[in-house]
């Protein structure tokens, strides 16, 4: 009888934690992701080590464009995508390197790359996310979300599902929260 209210107790602390939970959307290990601005649908992975997110790009090149720094770049996913893209700058991350990637005569442990801002629409979530551009052709997703994106699309993360939210279906006249 006196574990009763022990328990009773213990569930009712546990009650803040799951409404947070309810709000969050629990997605798969990969999604399907709705990037409008460069009318592009692609397979991204989810994932939670990662901090940023990464889309594939190449030929990534820095200019100017009415005194502020722009990015001029191609998608490097595949043939159809051979025209140029060019967005602004929104800043330049510095991404750790991984030993083996590290060169002791250039001296750096990290690696800089611009990063751009995206709408993007996974499920029925659409958000503007920063995205770093960088080659990710040998990597089986063009595209990858990262911690800090997670937590802006309301994510939970479940690796046991694979494409649980469906394809995008953000309509076209929802805003995007900022």
């Amino acid at each position: 009888m006196r574990l009763k209210p022990f328990a009773l107790l213990l569930g009712f602390s546990l009650l803040p934690g799951l409404s947070v939970a309810a709000e969050k959307t629990v997605y798969g290990l990969n999604e399907y992701v709705r990037i409008s601005e460069l009318d592009l649908e692609v397979a991204a992975k989810l994932d939670t080590g990662a901090k940023t997110a990464s889309l594939s790009a190449r030929d990534i090149k820095r200019f100017k464009r009415d005194g502020e720094t722009w990015v001029r770049f191609y998608l490097a996913i595949d043939e159809a995508h051979e025209h140029a893209i060019e967005r602004p700058l929104a800043r330049i991350s510095k991404i750790k390197r991984r030993s083996g990637d590290y060169d002791p005569e250039e001296g750096k442990t990290y690696t800089a790359r611009p990063v751009i801002k995206l709408e993007l629409c996974m499920g029925q979530t659409r958000r503007s996310i920063e995205v770093n551009l960088t080659d990710r052709s040998a990597f089986q997703y063009p595209l990858l979300i990262g911690s800090e994106a997670l937590k802006r699309l309301d994510a939970m993360v479940d690796p046991s599902l694979k494409y649980s939210a469906g394809k995008p279906g953000c309509s076209s006249d929802a805003h995007s929260a900022e």
